[in-house]
């Protein structure tokens, strides 16, 4: 398949030292037998530059894993498996129970998400294996602050999302149909493979919408976890308690995208809503789930002192005021071309207000060398974490406190 760099090549990164413990994912060094892999070549691609959330494309893509050919047609049954979360209605007509937007779908019909197709009465995902991007990326870039900083995660995504964001950076592939797409059969047992060989602690389900694909997220987390190897989703949140208990239970740690805290923004913007959003926040929140929150600010749209007021409170009030919150800026995409980057200004105000209303990790994203990229122990203020864009420059953390003063600092910092 083709390997897409979403980054400039640099060396090949080391395993920072706090991970290369007895107890680290230590079983990859070893190169598989049954694929023919250059390991320098594609992990080249491991570079941390570049802004968070954005895929650059290559002209000439990095051919790095030579596993199979594309299938030409959308026919192919490798990809076909039935779906998990579906009714049956009358005259062969389905309800998906996926998503809010429960889609009834005639046969022969998609659903809104146009990767899942009622056949005869029976409704399938077409994209179960059918990986249209890989790459591993730092941790950070998802962005993951307070787990397991300063590895790297096998990054995975099929075509297709739930939503249609105006400002989505990855719309070539979130917004098209499967077989739109150069894609290539990656099934779960390879991918847990990869993640071992290539010493990544972890597989990211990230770059469109993992809710689409949740059949093949749970069965790749499944051969994850028997390597030992951990899964991380990077989502919109807009999904179904009951599909959202059984895929996202398999997940490791979870990153929602808030994109708003207005329900009007969520109907015109990102063709949503935001009380199910809310109500997955909540969900993860209960079920003992690692979460952290990204907040993209776009300039006039979703950037009021209220807006920011009603979002740091309702985090501190639902989720506590440990959930990290990254207040990422905004660059001009897809069908969202006329507005500026959001000022810096605007960042740190976001950051300010949520502070004083008693979050005690708010970062911004999307502006290496800014200090909100650091953590800092809320107790006594001392810098803990150092980071620079992706990469991480000093981790004083230690068995999950502050040095210096002792404080918890809720994350998972080691494998």
């Amino acid at each position: 398949m083709q390997l897409h760099c979403f980054s400039n090549p640099c060396r090949e990164p080391p395993l920072p030292k706090w991970m290369d413990s007895p107890d680290s994912t230590q079983s990859g060094t070893d190169p598989i037998s049954t694929l023919s892999l250059n390991r320098r070549a594609f992990l080249r691609c491991a570079a941390s530059a570049g802004m968070a959330g954005s895929i650059q494309r290559l002209a000439q893509p990095i051919r790095a894993m030579p596993i199979s050919a594309a299938a030409d047609t959308e026919e192919d049954t490798r990809f076909v498996t039935e779906a998990r979360f579906y009714e049956k209605l009358p005259n062969k007509k389905i309800k998906c129970k996926l998503c809010p937007r429960e889609c009834k779908v005639g046969d022969r019909e998609r659903g809104y998400c146009g990767v899942r197709e009622n056949r005869a009465g029976t409704y399938y995902t077409l994209v179960h294996s059918r990986v249209c991007a890989a790459h591993i990326d730092p941790i950070e870039k998802k962005p993951f602050f307070h787990y397991l900083p300063g590895t790297l995660a096998f990054s995975l995504a099929t075509a297709g999302c739930n939503v249609n964001c105006k400002f989505c950076q990855n719309w070539d592939i979130s917004q098209a149909r499967p077989e739109q797409v150069p894609a290539d059969y990656l099934p779960p047992a390879k991918i847990a493979e990869l993640a071992v060989q290539y010493r990544c602690p972890t597989i990211a389900y990230t770059y469109s919408e993992p809710v689409v694909f949740s059949e093949f997220l749970m069965d790749t987390a499944d051969a994850a976890h028997e390597a030992g190897v951990r899964s991380i989703v990077v989502s919109n949140g807009y999904i179904q308690e009951k599909p959202l208990r059984e895929a996202y239970g398999k997940m490791d740690a979870v990153k929602i995208d808030l994109k708003s805290f207005s329900e009007s923004y969520y109907q015109k913007i990102v063709t949503g809503e935001l009380k199910p959003v809310l109500d997955t926040l909540a969900t993860l929140r209960n079920m003992g789930k690692w979460t952290e929150i990204v907040y993209l600010v776009v300039p006039t749209l979703n950037d009021s002192e209220q807006e920011f007021t009603g979002l740091a409170r309702w985090v501190k009030a639902n989720l506590g005021a440990d959930v990290p919150v990254h207040f990422t800026q905004f660059h001009p995409d897809y069908l969202m071309k006329n507005l500026p980057i959001t000022p810096v200004s605007t960042l740190d105000r976001a950051r300010s207000i949520a502070l004083a209303e008693g979050l005690h990790f708010v970062y911004v994203g999307n502006v290496p060398g800014h200090p909100a990229e650091n953590t800092y122990c809320p107790q006594c203020g001392r810098m803990l974490v150092e980071r620079a864009g992706f990469e991480i420059r000093q981790m004083l953390i230690r068995k999950g406190a502050c040095p210096f003063c002792k404080q918890a600092i809720p994350g998972i910092w080691h494998a």
